[in-house]
């Protein structure tokens, strides 16, 4: 069976080293993000060979908790100051590179994320089978400003748990840290959180930038996580984690 490496396999914070412009730049535009269609993806010079791996993330939670403002965040998008509910499906697709410290390998991450409001869950019954149809992974989503949202994390992740489901990886985060005066959620019932579920919560909230510092954190956590579920699955079956390798002309 092939040893599984611990999560921890990639370089933190690599978007700050120097080696790794040449992958950023592909994504960034005018010190801005790029936006990527469902077709499109990063173009790397005729020499490098990309290995790009697909995963499928949706995000959960309560309506209100700024799942389309995390999603437009991740992805560079600008998104409206002014809450009102996500109307079906709305699907966003992020790159994302990373690189192994055990051999060096560069990888990009597209990672395909699903946002759906809630009225539409309830309204409609194939709403939901076609969110977890492939699933990769789940953001669940609460907010600080929110006490209900947070404690509603205990309905949704056993949800998500079944066996149905598979080996799904899971990331929690918490929005609108920055509002600290309205803050709801104290970081002691954080940690208890933690140590009950073994889950990672990571924090969102503040102005966004034109860098990459205020979504590296989460999207490197998603990146780790995937990529250690792969190797899991890979070496129960003997195989090599899913990937795609394409030189980009």
């Amino acid at each position: 069976m092939a040893r599984v490496p611990p999560p921890g396999s990639f370089i933190p914070d690599w978007h700050r080293c120097k080696e790794s412009k040449e992958y950023f730049n592909k994504i960034m535009h005018k010190k801005k993000r790029k936006n990527f269609g469902l077709l499109e993806s990063p173009v790397m010079p005729p020499h490098a060979a990309v290995d790009t791996v697909h995963y499928k993330i949706f995000i959960s939670g309560k309506s209100g908790v700024g799942k389309t403002a995390l999603t437009a965040r991740l992805a560079g998008l600008n998104f409206p100051n002014v809450h009102h509910e996500t109307t079906g499906i709305q699907t966003t697709v992020v790159y994302w590179p990373a690189k192994l410290i055990e051999n060096g390998r560069v990888l990009f991450f597209r990672l395909q994320l699903w946002d759906c409001g809630e009225s539409a869950l309830r309204r409609f019954d194939h709403v939901l089978p076609s969110c977890k149809e492939q699933v990769d992974a789940v953001l669940f989503l609460f907010s600080f400003t929110d006490r209900t949202s947070f404690e509603d994390l205990l309905n949704q992740i056993p949800k998500w748990t079944e066996s149905s489901h598979g080996c799904l990886a899971k990331v929690v985060v918490g929005t609108k840290f920055d509002l600290f005066m309205h803050c709801d959620v104290a970081e002691k019932d954080v940690r208890m959180f933690q140590e009950t579920w073994r889950l990672p919560v990571l924090r969102s909230g503040g102005e966004v930038s034109d860098g990459l510092g205020d979504v590296a954190p989460i999207l490197n956590c998603l990146a780790e996580n995937l990529w250690h579920q792969d190797c899991v699955r890979a070496g129960a079956a003997g195989q090599h984690p899913q990937q795609e390798s394409v030189t980009l002309l």
